[in-house]
C-alpha cells in the first residue's frame, strides 16, 4: 500500500508537519528522506530495511558509496543527498557552538570537536583556539596521523 493511500494523521510528512520531528520515528523520518519507496515498498518500508541491515542511523549515514549503494532502491543520487545533510547537519552544530554560548566546560569540549572530527578516520591532533569569553575563535588540524597515534612536533605548536 501507497503511503498516499494512508490516513493523513499517519503519513510521516504530515506528523512532522503537526507534531513535531520528534513525535517520528527513525525509519519515518528516513523515509520523508528517501520520498518513495521501490516496486512493492513504501518510502517507510524502504526505510526500516536500510535501518535494519545498517544497523543503526550513525551506520547508514557513515556508509560508504559503495555499501550504500548496494542497498536496493538506492544509488549515487541519494548517497549525495545523504551526504550533503551530513554535512550541513556538522555545520550547523560547529556555527552554532562558534557563534553560541561559551565552551568553558568539558562536555562542550567534546560536544564541538565530536562535530568538527566526525567521520575521520585517523588520528588527528588539532589546536582548538578560543577567546577570552571561551567562544571558539578557530580549530586548527595541525598534525594527521595512523589510525591510532600522531606524531606532534612542540616547536609547530608553540
Amino acid at each position: 500500500m501507497s503511503i498516499t493511500d494512508w490516513p493523513a494523521s499517519e503519513r510521516p510528512r504530515e506528523r512532522l508537519l503537526d507534531r513535531g520531528p520528534a513525535s517520528l520515528s527513525d525509519a519515518e523520518l528516513l523515509a520523508i528522506f528517501l520520498r518513495t519507496g521501490v516496486t512493492g515498498r513504501s518510502a517507510v518500508d524502504l526505510a526500516r530495511d536500510l535501518l535494519s541491515h545498517f544497523g543503526s542511523i550513525s551506520a547508514l549515514l557513515s556508509a560508504t558509496r559503495e555499501d550504500f549503494a548496494r542497498a536496493r532502491g538506492l544509488g549515487d543520487a541519494k548517497y549525495a543527498q545523504l551526504q550533503a545533510v551530513v554535512e550541513l547537519a556538522r555545520r550547523h552544530f560547529a556555527e552554532e557552538l562558534r557563534v553560541g554560548p561559551d565552551i568553558g566546560s568539558p562536555q562542550a569540549v567534546f560536544r564541538f570537536l565530536q562535530a568538527e572530527l566526525d567521520g575521520e578516520t585517523q588520528e588527528i591532533f588539532g589546536v582548538l583556539y578560543l577567546d577570552n569569553r571561551h567562544r571558539v575563535l578557530a580549530f586548527e588540524r595541525l598534525f594527521f596521523g595512523t589510525i591510532d597515534q600522531s606524531a606532534v612536533h612542540p616547536r609547530e605548536v608553540v
